[in-house]
């Protein structure tokens, strides 16, 4: 499963494509300081954005990728598989995300790593969810589906990555999580050997 995304694209850039959205972003603790990224791994710092305390606009903060599991394990993807989300949805910010297959020539010691990205988009939203955990303060999992057709012959699961008109549907919890994760059509998303 995805535990390797990216983000090239600025914050100006991002706070843009959500006003043409109609979705205000606060910064409840300042504009953050994000550098561009070609790898965000498991346990990073990365935004993400939250329903507001007044549910009319979105929060854009840093928070941890993963929480631990009581067996300590970083749940970094959770399943959305049947589940609604009432409570803790975000939108994780990314402009690429990799993949990693069992290479054809068995004398090939590492994976081949695959960067997929949006067609047509510099950038988008992959469906999230945070919590507070004890022993790590906040942090955020990407939810999990079955693959669609561009994702299938490289893994038996994908990340719910959310058409852009969704986005704020996303952040209301009252809009049913089932009409919202589903896969992108086929030829959604461009893929390229990377590493």
């Amino acid at each position: 499963m995805c535990n390797d995304y990216r983000l090239e694209v600025d914050v100006a850039s991002i706070v843009e494509d959500f006003a043409d959205l109609k979705i205000k972003i606060d910064f409840p603790e300042g504009v953050p300081n994000v550098a561009p990224r070609a790898d965000i791994k498991i346990t990073d710092t990365a935004p993400i954005v939250r329903t507001g305390i007044n549910r009319v606009s979105g929060e854009l903060v840093q928070r941890r990728w993963s929480w631990p599991a009581p067996n300590k394990k970083p749940v970094y993807n959770f399943r959305s598989d049947g589940r609604e989300f009432t409570s803790g949805r975000c939108l994780i910010l990314a402009d690429g995300f990799y993949e990693f297959t069992t290479p054809d020539d068995p004398k090939k010691k590492r994976k081949d790593k695959w960067l997929f990205t949006r067609k047509g988009a510099p950038w988008f939203c992959i469906a999230g969810i945070w919590r507070s955990n004890p022993d790590i303060g906040e942090a955020f999992t990407m939810l999990t589906m079955e693959p669609g057709p561009d994702i299938a012959p490289y893994h038996d699961r994908q990340i719910a990555i959310l058409d852009r008109a969704d986005w704020a549907d996303w952040l209301d919890p009252n809009v049913s999580a089932k009409s919202i994760l589903k896969q992108l059509p086929a030829g959604s998303l461009s893929v390229e050997q990377v590493g």
